[in-house]
């Protein structure tokens, strides 16, 4: 199956998903994450906010005030990330429809960054991710400067195959975490 089916295919269960299903694997989700070595260490964590029935993590971005949360914000063909929180502006709607950001946010150096939550569509065992196919963390996870930062896929059970298609670019991620657990590449 291609990339293109596969997704597709993925996409369609998952926005099957009733909300309680949803709402209950988002949670059990969260609660292996916040649980784990690299959640509790972190000061600077990188995440995204819910689209297309992604796995919800606001139960930890609004509830955790002793993490300095990033959100990323679509700048053409790449993504700024701006530090925010409850108290910062309300997000709004991006390019995409993704709730995003405001510009005038801080935006968030590298440096700080302690790990990252990558939104993910499927995953496999060796820690390849398939996203939506623009790209966008596929570039920035090739970027030497953002390469060392912890990386944990964030899907649905379902979703976690034994292998997908790849292509050169593809980067593994370290981690992925379902509601079932978390799993070490």
């Amino acid at each position: 199956m291609s990339k293109t089916e596969l997704r597709r295919s993925l996409l369609k269960a998952r926005g099957a998903l009733a909300p309680e299903v949803w709402r209950t694997q988002s949670d059990r989700l969260c609660a292996h994450l916040q649980n784990t070595p690299p959640f509790i260490q972190a000061q600077t964590i990188l995440a995204y906010t819910s689209f297309r029935q992604e796995p919800d993590l606001s139960p930890l971005i609004l509830g955790d005030g002793s993490k300095r949360w990033g959100l990323p914000r679509c700048l053409g063909k790449s993504l700024a990330w701006h530090a925010w929180s409850p108290a910062s502006r309300p997000l709004q709607a991006g390019a995409y429809g993704i709730l995003e950001p405001h510009a005038d946010e801080p935006i968030l150096d590298l440096e700080a960054v302690d790990l990252i939550l990558v939104p993910t569509v499927a995953a496999d065992r060796q820690g390849y991710r398939l996203g939506y196919g623009g790209g966008f963390y596929d570039r920035l996870l090739s970027n030497p400067d953002w390469a060392a930062k912890p990386t944990i896929g964030i899907l649905f059970d379902f979703a976690l195959l034994p292998h997908l298609p790849l292509d050169p670019w593809d980067c593994p991620l370290h981690a992925v975490c379902t509601e079932a657990g978390l799993f070490w590449i």
